[in-house]
C-alpha cells in the first residue's frame, strides 16, 4: 500500500455525491486536499469538516470546469505550496435529461459534453504536465457502466462516458513511458443528487431511481478510488467496475418493496 500521507490531491465536483466522499476518504488517509465545484460555500463547509475530524489541509478553488480559461487560471495561481498535485480525481461530471435522441434538448447535451467530456479534457490538460515533469502522479477518472453500455434515452450522457472511457484508455498510453498511472472507477447506481440534477429539481421523478433497491453509496465508490490510489508504484488498476449486488447491467436491476435504499 502507498501511503497518502501529505500527497496533495486535486477533486473536481467536490462539493457533493462522490467527489465529497472522495474528499472525506482521501482526508482520512492523511492527504492534503484541492477541492474544487462550482458551490463555494459547500465547499467552506467540507473544508472546516475535515479540519475538525482529520486537521486536513485544504484549497478552495470556486471553478466551474467547463471554463478552459478558469481551469487553466486556476491551476496556475495555485499557491506554491499546492503547485505539486500528486494525485488527480476527474470527478466533476452529470447527467440532464432522458429523452429520445430525436426529441432530446441541445440545452442537455451541450451541458453533458461541455461538463463530462470537455471539463475532463481541460483539468486534465492544465494539471497532467506537472505530473510528467515531476515524473509522478495517479490520474483516476470517474466513469459510469453507462461507458460501457448504452441504455433508452441515456444517449448523449452514455456518449459522454462512453467518451471518457477513451480518453482514459488513450491517455494511459500516452503516458506508458512514464510512472505516472491512468485508473477509471465506473459506478452503477449511486444515490446522489444525480438524478435530482438529471430532472433539474424534481425530486418526485428523481425519487424511483433509487426506491426498492440497495444502491451504492458516495462512500462505497471513493473506497474504491482510494484503492486505486494506493496501490504499489507498479500497479495501475486500470478498470474497476463497481455495481450494487442487486444490479447486472444498466438496464437490469432488482427491486423489492421491502428493500430500503438507505
Amino acid at each position: 500500500m502507498t501511503p497518502l500521507s501529505d500527497n496533495i490531491v486535486l477533486i473536481t465536483g467536490a462539493s457533493s455525491g462522490i467527489g465529497l466522499a472522495c474528499a472525506k476518504a482521501f482526508a482520512h488517509h492523511g492527504a492534503r486536499l484541492i477541492v474544487a465545484a462550482r458551490r463555494k460555500e459547500r465547499l467552506e463547509v467540507l473544508a472546516k469538516e475535515l479540519k475538525q475530524m482529520h486537521k486536513t489541509d485544504s484549497h478552495i478553488i470556486e471553478l466551474d470546469v467547463r471554463n478552459y480559461s478558469a481551469v487553466e487560471n486556476a491551476m496556475k495561481s495555485l499557491p506554491k505550496e499546492w503547485q505539486e498535485i500528486d494525485v488527480l480525481v476527474n470527478n466533476a461530471g452529470l447527467s440532464r435529461g432522458l429523452d429520445k435522441l430525436y426529441e432530446g434538448s441541445i440545452q442537455d447535451w451541450d451541458e453533458m459534453i461541455d461538463t463530462n467530456v470537455k471539463g475532463l479534457l481541460y483539468v486534465s490538460r492544465a494539471v497532467i504536465p506537472g505530473m510528467v515533469a515531476r515524473n509522478k502522479g495517479t490520474i483516476i477518472n470517474i466513469g459510469s457502466i453507462a461507458g460501457h453500455e448504452v441504455y433508452p434515452k441515456g444517449n448523449v450522457y452514455c456518449a459522454s462516458k462512453h467518451a471518457v472511457d477513451a480518453l482514459t484508455k488513450g491517455l494511459r498510453m500516452d503516458l506508458v513511458d512514464t510512472p505516472i498511472r491512468v485508473c477509471t472507477v465506473d459506478p452503477g447506481l449511486v444515490e446522489t443528487e444525480f438524478s435530482l440534477v438529471r430532472f433539474r429539481g424534481d425530486a418526485e421523478r428523481a425519487a424511483p431511481v433509487y426506491q426498492n433497491m440497495k444502491t451504492l453509496e458516495p462512500g462505497d465508490v471513493a473506497d474504491a478510488v482510494v484503492f486505486c490510489a494506493t496501490r504499489p508504484a507498479h500497479v495501475q488498476l486500470a478498470e474497476l467496475i463497481i455495481m450494487p449486488t442487486n444490479q447486472g447491467s444498466t438496464t437490469l436491476v432488482h427491486r423489492t418493496p421491502t428493500t430500503q435504499s438507505k
